[in-house]
């Protein structure tokens, strides 16, 4: 299966990956064919080798000469839909301006339908993204995974006047994905490139198993001490090497070891714990000094979420402190279910790359007792039933 990496050591932009797409290998020409079909007028667009750093890379250049309309999200689908590009390509470009529509619309806080596209809708952000999509599509590119993304610092002037860095929607968009230390105070990741990077990539962290075949450099246009490229590498991805998620990023643990609470409260600490926003948690059976018998509480939570935690661990416990700790984690990607069984609808999680089919335990036990029927059989009807909706069975 082939597979492209974003190296986004510098952030990523629009014109960086269409640059660095093209120095993979996309032919410009095809690429300027196909995006003069979406029926735009009033712009220019070239592409020239530069140098950043004593890195060569390619440089994408887009001059608006006439005035432009401020266009909504419905002018923008309507004019991908009305063009000859691929179908898969009209899908996913919509599905990333409909992503980068929606963190406009919270950000300045109206219904999506209302926002004014000024700068989502510029031609450069429609050619970018656009053009992005069918990059990878012209490639044969079938999974894209990234690396952390560096968020910026500082400040930055656009319609509304001074900013602060990540820009508002860049900050939403990037809700929810491992970011990296940045290596300068300035814009790297702008709205447009944290659109692409949350909508095409299925995982953010180290480059998976893959044999690279080919591999391009995008420039920015910033010049810092550092130099400002990103990089795509496209290649084959190894055998079951999407069951790692890219790496995934990384989770927060926090522990604390206990040997003089009343074993009552651990029940109500449960119940706090994911109220407070835990991915999950777990008691170990451990001794202690002068060997008493303890437990060792473990909390698996998101960065947004450890205050809460500690919270919770400081109010609920006898614990005077915690120990925090950042793991790197790799997940599946995974989906739920509505399944119809004969007994009532059941969520089924469901990995089709594992295989892994798993129904909700506590939906299948009230069917048991409702129905009066043994939970397996519930379970096991369940599970068939999901298969059977992927084509398994």
């Amino acid at each position: 299966m082939k597979a492209a990496y974003l190296d986004c050591f510098s952030g990523i932009s629009g014109d960086m990956m269409l640059g660095a797409l093209v120095d993979a290998g996309v032919s410009f020409k095809d690429l300027k064919n196909y995006l003069d079909g979406l029926g735009m007028r009033g712009y220019t667009m070239t592409c020239e080798s530069v140098v950043k750093r004593g890195m060569s890379a390619k440089k994408i250049n887009i001059i608006v000469h006439d005035e432009q309309p401020a266009r909504h999200l419905s002018d923008i689908t309507e004019l991908i839909q009305n063009s000859s590009l691929p179908k898969e390509v009209k899908k996913i470009s919509c599905d990333v301006f409909k992503r980068l529509t929606e963190a406009e619309a919270k950000v300045h806080g109206m219904p999506i339908d209302k926002v004014h596209l000024h700068e989502v809708g510029a031609v450069d952000a429609i050619l970018d993204i656009v053009g992005s999509c069918l990059g990878l599509h012209l490639l044969g590119v079938e999974k894209v995974f990234s690396s952390p993304l560096p968020p910026g610092g500082g400040t930055v002037e656009c319609q509304h006047g001074v900013i602060p860095v990540p820009a508002p929607a860049a900050l939403e968009l990037i809700k929810g994905i491992p970011t990296a230390p940045s290596p300068v105070k300035a814009e790297l990741v702008t709205p447009t490139g944290a659109a692409l990077a949350a909508t095409l990539a299925e995982g953010f962290g180290e480059i998976p198993p893959m044999k690279i075949n080919q591999v391009g450099i995008g420039a920015g246009t910033k010049d810092f001490p550092h130099a400002n490229i990103l990089r795509i590498m496209v290649g084959e991805l190894a055998k079951n090497a999407g069951f790692l998620r890219c790496g995934d990023g990384s989770v927060n643990v926090l522990e604390a070891s206990i040997d003089d609470m009343n074993p009552e409260f651990y029940t109500y600490l449960s119940s706090r714990l994911m109220e407070a926003g835990a991915l999950d948690y777990f008691y170990t059976p451990i001794y202690m000094k002068k060997n008493r018998p303890g437990t060792l509480i473990t909390v698996l939570c998101d960065e947004e979420n450890i205050i809460k935690v500690k919270k919770v661990l400081f109010n609920e416990t006898s614990t005077l402190g915690c120990r925090i700790k950042k793991e790197r984690r790799a997940r599946v990607k995974y989906e739920f279910l509505e399944v119809e069984t004969p007994f009532g609808s059941i969520d089924v999680k469901s990995c089709v790359e594992t295989g892994t089919f798993s129904p909700e335990y506590s939906q299948c036990e009230k069917l048991a007792h409702e129905k009066g029927v043994p939970l397996k059989n519930i379970y096991d009807m369940a599970k068939a039933a999901a298969m059977k909706g992927k084509g398994l069975i």
